[in-house]
């Protein structure tokens, strides 16, 4: 694939649209189950690193009506994109958007949860687009960095939402106790039920309580699962 920009394709939810722009990253199914499944209630203020076109944001915002958000991306065409989509959206008046370095921008640690489909690939070779090559690989930010950030961006109480594949969820977990995170939920999700795990939704708290684990699989008989539907019918259009 040459370098470049990459048109990214639009995507219609029940609420709100997604306009893809240049960010690189379209709407996935990953990003609508971490929106969808991260818990929010008695959530005030939230961060969203990463944002892209600004799905968690948006998603968020749609579940908790007095919700916060701010969103982060450091790349221009993610920042565009989100700009417009929460431009076009009900909850305009509780969006905010910084374009930049979460590692390098003046950001007060008031956050009561962080939001973030984090990149995941740790070797290897990057995508040549670039936009697609930053949200995607640690390169730009390596897990043990992001969760610090995180830790030191939020509240007392605060909790922090992701999903990762299944052995980077693994390692993303062990590293995350050593820097004073408790795993206290988790979730396997298989896309059917005979398939391993594939991803690791994924649930830090800076307070220790015992781990919820939990399981879901997204198709059951040729068709979404009576869960996953569940979950996601308040964005999904045919849901």
């Amino acid at each position: 694939m040459k370098s470049g920009t990459l048109n990214t394709k639009d995507f219609n939810f029940k609420q709100f649209s997604i306009y893809g722009g240049q960010s690189g990253m379209p709407v996935s199914t990953d990003g609508v189950l971490l929106g969808a499944w991260t818990r929010l209630d008695g959530i005030q203020t939230l961060l969203d690193i990463g944002t892209g076109t600004g799905l968690l944001s948006l998603m968020s915002a749609q579940r908790n009506s007095t919700l916060k958000v701010t969103a982060i991306d450091i790349d221009q065409h993610a920042i565009e994109s989100a700009l417009h989509n929460f431009q076009q959206s009900p909850w305009n008046d509780r969006l905010d958007l910084i374009e930049g370095d979460v590692l390098a921008t003046s950001i007060e640690p008031v956050y009561d949860a962080i939001i973030c489909n984090p990149p995941y690939f740790n070797s290897g070779e990057q995508s040549q687009v670039n936009q697609r090559a930053k949200a995607r690989h640690t390169s730009t930010l390596d897990h043990q960095t992001l969760l610090q950030c995180c830790f030191d961006l939020t509240t007392p109480l605060a909790t922090a939402s992701f999903i990762l594949p299944l052995y980077e969820g693994k390692q993303f977990i062990e590293l995350a106790k050593l820097l004073n995170w408790h795993a206290v939920r988790v979730c396997h999700v298989k896309t059917t039920e005979k398939k391993n795990t594939s991803r690791l939704l994924i649930e830090l708290s800076k307070v220790a309580r015992e781990t919820e684990e939990s399981e879901l699989i997204i198709h059951a008989d040729g068709q979404y699962s009576a869960a996953f539907r569940a979950l996601t019918h308040n964005f999904y259009l045919k849901m």
